[in-house]
C-alpha cells in the first residue's frame, strides 16, 4: 500500500505512483509552464524521485534547457496521447514534479502558505491575483548554486500589473 498518489495520461497507457506525499507544491508562471500547460500557470507538486514510479508503459522524454537556469528540463509524456505527466531536472536530479491535473484525484493535494511557493511571478499574465500570505518570487526561489532567495509575502491578495 502506498502513502502517495496515483495518476495517468489521457489514454491510460502511462500511469504513476508518487510513493509519498509531496515535499512541497510549486505554482509557476514562467513562459515554459504557460506553453507546457496551455494555461497561465502550472501547479506542480514536487516529490522525491527515489519514491516515484511510472507504471504501465514508460513515458517518452523531451529535453530542453531552462531559460531560467540554463539547466536541462526533461518533460515526461505519453507517446500515444501526448499528455505531459512529469518534469525532472538536471538542476535537482533527486526531485520530480508532476502536472497536478494528471492525478487521479487532483483535489488530494492542496496548496497552503506553509507548503507552497509561487515562482516566476515576473512572467505572470497581467491581472493574475497572487494570494495573500504565500511566498512569491520574481523568478526562482534559489540561485543556481542553491542559495535561497528571500521571498515576497503580500498581506492581501496582490494583482500582477504590467
Amino acid at each position: 500500500m502506498t502513502n502517495g498518489h496515483t495518476g495517468r495520461c489521457l489514454c491510460g497507457d502511462v500511469t504513476y505512483d508518487t510513493g509519498q506525499a509531496p515535499l512541497w507544491v510549486t505554482i509557476c508562471y514562467c513562459r515554459f509552464c504557460q506553453r507546457a500547460t496551455g494555461s497561465d500557470r502550472m501547479i506542480e507538486p514536487i516529490f522525491d524521485r527515489a519514491d516515484f514510479a511510472f507504471t504501465g508503459t514508460a513515458p517518452s522524454v523531451y529535453t530542453l534547457p531552462s531559460e531560467g537556469s540554463g539547466k536541462d528540463v526533461h518533460v515526461h509524456f505519453c507517446s500515444i496521447c501526448g499528455t505531459k505527466l512529469a518534469l525532472t531536472f538536471e538542476r535537482w536530479p533527486d526531485r520530480l514534479g508532476i502536472y497536478i491535473g494528471t492525478l487521479d484525484d487532483p483535489d488530494a493535494i492542496t496548496s497552503t502558505p506553509e507548503d507552497s511557493k509561487h515562482i516566476f511571478v515576473s512572467e505572470a499574465r497581467a491581472g493574475t491575483i497572487l494570494p495573500a500570505q504565500f511566498r512569491t518570487y520574481d523568478r526562482h526561489a534559489t540561485e543556481n548554486d542553491g542559495t535561497p532567495i528571500e521571498p515576497t509575502i503580500h498581506a492581501a491578495p496582490w494583482p500582477v500589473q504590467r
